[in-house]
């Protein structure tokens, strides 16, 4: 029931639209982002719902995805990019992943691709993904906390079938 649940809350994110907040983001420097327009408080028109929180364990996994990119141009092989809060937020924290779909039995295939403050999709195309890395780094002589911009091709073969790939490559790139 478990491994149903959260294959049910996986593609429940899968379908929202991780673009949203990159369309938000996209203000020219040294500009306003245009007010949004005030909506009247709804009123109640009915009894309300009481919600108790959920128990299975599954759905905390679900609920660290905190980004979601859905990879287009795949052929009929579903794939996204996504990360999971996690681990040190002043290191990195964002634990990043590409995921194929199997199918409805097996799910995802997921590959971890690294831990990092951020990634930026440059390009992609039927089996590559080009990422950009922003990560922290420790000067491990002075303990102190900076930060590189990496650049990374993620590969991996397109089978006929359309099945997910059994391994992906990560490629430095400049």
């Amino acid at each position: 029931m478990k491994p149903l649940l959260f294959l049910t809350a996986l593609v429940g994110l899968a379908a929202c639209d991780a673009g949203v907040e990159t369309r938000k983001a996209a203000v020219p420097p040294g500009e306003q982002p245009a007010p949004t327009a005030a909506v009247a408080p709804l009123a109640a028109s009915g009894p309300a719902a009481t919600l108790t929180p959920e128990t299975d364990a599954a759905l905390q996994d679900a609920a660290a995805v905190v980004r979601l990119d859905q990879l287009s141009g795949q052929g009929p092989l579903a794939a996204k990019l996504f990360g999971t809060a996690g681990g040190d937020p002043a290191m990195n924290g964002l634990y990043t992943h590409i995921a194929f779909f199997q199918d409805p039995a097996e799910g995802w295939r997921v590959f971890r691709i690294g831990d990092v403050l951020d990634y930026r999709v440059l390009s992609q195309r039927p089996g590559r993904v080009d990422l950009e890395l922003e990560e922290s780094t420790m000067d491990e002589a002075t303990g102190r906390i900076g930060s590189r911009t990496r650049r990374v091709i993620i590969g991996w073969p397109i089978a006929a079938d359309g099945s997910a790939p059994a391994e992906v490559t990560v490629t430095p790139a400049q």
